[in-house]
């Protein structure tokens, strides 16, 4: 349980607002030294109150509250460091990242990488041209929680993959040889499978690896609930095919 205390300037970000009577605001953030927090804004929705502007999602935040991290009173924000906006086609990168600390981080469980690895995530998207920040953030992610993957050894044999070899990746297994290739669309070659495990993606074959390997184990450990902003790229895509 939550004890009570007095935080100041803790370094944060906003994942997500909702509104709380007609002038406030309840607030889910991300911090270093906290972890994921919830905390009332009183008054921050008036229209005068210079909450409004620094109150903001993707924005390096230094927070103070009071009272219990699940629960307390914001007594005071703003901006932590250099701001980055993050282009129209990165925002709903952005808002995937917020959402899968939003399912998957417990209340109150501090995790300095993660927010580290959030803070680079964001950072990068600002200037990205690929997703290969929502990659790395998503193996880091994994990894504190305690869903790492192996991706060096054959799940069954326990061998190390073989670079030429073609592998399955199976959420909640592992890796597992392919005996047969032709026609396989979910086959993943192994020096793809063992560069995804290395965090390295600058050859495109392992990125697009990387993005269906990690989809699956985030699908995984989500349990079949789905994500909407997943879902609404998704939309978005479709809708820019048909245009």
């Amino acid at each position: 349980m939550s004890t009570p205390r007095r935080v100041l300037l803790e370094p944060a970000y906003l994942l997500h607002h909702r509104p709380w009577s007609d002038t406030s605001r309840i607030l889910e953030l991300m911090t270093r030294s906290h972890g994921r927090v919830t905390l009332f804004a009183r008054g921050a929705r008036r229209p005068g109150s210079a909450l409004r502007g620094v109150l903001q999602p993707f924005i390096p935040l230094l927070v103070s509250w009071s009272g219990r991290a699940d629960g307390g009173t914001l007594t005071g924000a703003e901006i932590g460091g250099a701001l980055r906006p993050l282009p129209p086609a990165q925002l709903m990168s952005g808002f995937y990242l917020n959402e899968l600390l939003l399912r998957l981080l417990p209340r109150e469980d501090r995790h300095d990488r993660v927010f580290d690895a959030y803070a680079d995530a964001i950072g990068g998207l600002a200037g990205a041209t690929d997703h290969r920040p929502l990659r790395v953030f998503e193996l880091i992610l994994l990894e504190e929680l305690g869903y790492g993957l192996d991706l060096a050894r054959d799940a069954a044999s326990g061998e190390l993959l073989e670079p030429d070899r073609y592998y399955h990746f199976q959420a909640g297994r592992g890796v597992l040889a392919v005996r047969e290739t032709a026609g396989d669309p979910d086959a993943i070659q192994g020096r793809d499978m063992l560069a995804v495990s290395c965090g390295e993606f600058d050859a495109p074959a392992a990125l697009s690896a990387a993005k269906r390997i990690l989809r699956a184990a985030i699908g995984h450990c989500l349990e079949g609930r789905g994500l909407q902003s997943r879902e609404v790229m998704l939309a978005l895509r479709q809708l820019e095919q048909d245009a």
